[in-house]
């Protein structure tokens, strides 16, 4: 067929793209070749190819049709239900979705060509995705109707051999009740809007951080001696085929960032948790983001509260990511999951993140501990190789079976990963063991504050204090310090654990920052310390 289609299809262009004219000559030679090999085909004359593949040599030359404007301008696929939701995918859309399908069947699920996938869904677009999916890889897609009782499955499993199972939420207890007897079965696959412990949840998995899609437009403002320009300005956006956005600021300004955001059709926009603060701050009501639908934020924590001004003044979420250098994104709190503000959301494939002690072992469930990326037996590959010309920093970062990160977690039951701190921003006040972010998100609940930065400070008491450094918002800059300083520290008492509260406060200007905004506390714990 794809012989076929690239014998003709040129042809036929040729004709379509003629002037009016009437078809002697040529033209009309064309026509009749083109009319010889749609007899051939009816006739089940035409020789098979060597090499078909329904998805590469059918759908993905629609969509190089469509790139060309051969064809009507209407979507691949279109999908409605009665809540009054639509999803409409274009060819290339399908095509990009269904190659993200293959590779959670491939790399996530381990799934080879032959290997079987029993797919048990009802009418809804990851039934079509996965059939793609499958015959893209050479997986053998195998329907059921959304009707199978567990008996049925069951004797469907065991009769196939199948790997692997797709179903939704109703039919998922009916899978957990044969599980015992389904020897060959090796991944579970749910379409559901949330997670079902023992199963993979595949809205989550096929949803990337960004979201991206080809008709996106993604602006990122990290500066571009930082990893995340290399994630979000180059290769996210242009793997997606969205295009990238950039505004050449030499200097952060709230009011720049609203009237671009304003101004052009920026769709998905990524910044630091900082200039989400100063945002927030300045006066948005004044401003329309029409085009605005997806916003992320990466670098350092995002306060709760922020997220919570942010959603007011734009009516929009703020997803969360987290990761390093060394690994690009380990977790997310990607589009479709519910949003835990403070969390940065779960690790996202290929990565098996979890929370481990000073041995390596992993800790259970809400237990404060590193976090970690597991690289045995399989070391992930997009996590970096080694340090240059530097062993044994290589060497220390592996503990166990365990990449460690440097920074302190803890994970809840849902599998959601809350941030506490670089090991090194670790405040140890009289054996208590307390996280920076903790009370910066709590003093920044007080209006008072427009920012702040915590930090350990010596005491010949307790060894150490929490000191914050805050920025006063205009309004209270004139205020009492004293009288000020005491209702902070009343304020954070009644927020958090009152041993959390800041002992020592310190009223500044500004707090240093990175060129993208994010706050260096070991520039003012340098300082701090370097008074002693």
């Amino acid at each position: 067929m794809r012989t076929l289609m690239k014998s003709w299809i040129p042809q036929c262009l040729q004709i379509i793209r003629s002037p009016c004219r009437s078809f002697h000559g040529q033209n009309r030679l064309l026509t009749s070749q083109i009319i010889s090999h749609y007899d051939s085909i009816n006739q089940c004359k035409k020789e098979l190819p060597e090499y078909f593949n329904f998805a590469s040599s059918v759908l993905d030359e629609w969509t190089r049709l469509d790139k060309d404007g051969i064809r009507a301008a209407n979507p691949a696929f279109w999908w409605v239900n009665d809540e009054g939701e639509e999803v409409k995918w274009s060819f290339e859309e399908l095509g990009f979705l269904s190659r993200k399908a293959a590779n959670v069947l491939s790399e996530t699920c381990g799934l080879q060509r032959g290997d079987k996938v029993m797919a048990v869904l009802p009418r809804v677009p990851e039934w079509w995705l996965m059939c793609i999916a499958c015959i893209r890889t050479g997986i053998i897609f195998i329907p059921g109707t959304s009707q199978l009782t567990a008996k049925d499955i069951l004797y469907r499993l065991q009769a196939s051999k199948a790997k692997c199972i797709i179903t939704n939420d109703t039919l998922a207890p009916a899978v957990e009740s044969i599980m015992p007897d389904c020897e060959f079965l090796k991944s579970k696959l749910i379409v559901a809007k949330r997670s079902r412990n023992g199963w993979l949840n595949l809205k989550e998995l096929l949803a990337h951080w960004m979201a991206l899609t080809p008709s996106d437009i993604m602006w990122n403002t990290s500066d571009t001696g930082w990893v995340k320009a290399a994630w979000s300005s180059v290769f996210a956006p242009w793997i997606c085929g969205s295009c990238v956005f950039v505004h050449n600021m030499p200097q952060f300004k709230p009011a720049v960032i609203a009237e671009t955001l304003s101004k052009y059709p920026i769709t998905v926009f990524c910044t630091a948790p900082t200039a989400y603060r100063m945002m927030v701050q300045h006066d948005l009501s004044s401003y329309k983001f029409p085009s605005l639908k997806h916003c992320l934020s990466g670098g350092e924590p995002l306060n709760p509260e922020v997220m919570a001004k942010w959603k007011i003044q734009t009516g929009l979420d703020i997803h969360e990511g987290y990761g390093q250098t060394e690994t690009v994104t380990i977790c997310a709190t990607r589009k479709g999951m519910e949003i835990k503000p403070g969390s940065f959301g779960k690790p996202v494939p290929p990565y098996d993140v979890q929370i481990v002690d000073e041995h390596g072992a992993v800790l259970p469930v809400g237990e404060e501990g590193t976090i970690a990326i597991r690289v045995q037996p399989t070391r992930p590959f997009c996590l970096f190789t080694e340090y240059f010309d530097n062993p044994e920093k290589t060497a220390a970062c592996i503990r166990g079976d365990f990449y460690v990160t440097g920074d302190r977690g803890i994970m809840d039951k849902e599998g959601y990963i809350w941030f506490v701190a670089r090991d090194d921003d670790i405040i140890n006040s009289s054996g208590y063991r307390i996280g920076p972010f903790e009370v910066e998100s709590a003093l920044i609940q007080h209006p008072a504050v427009a920012e702040s930065a915590v930090v350990s400070s010596p005491d010949p008491l307790r060894g150490e204090v929490v000191k914050a450094f805050v920025v006063l918002a205009p309004a209270y800059a004139s205020h009492d310090p004293e009288k000020l300083t005491l209702e902070l520290q009343q304020h954070v008492k009644k927020v958090t654990a009152p041993y959390k509260y800041p002992r020592k406060v310190e009223f500044v200007q500004e707090l240093p920052k990175t060129t993208t905004g994010k706050i260096q506390r070991k520039v003012l714990r340098s300082k701090e310390w370097g008074r002693v």
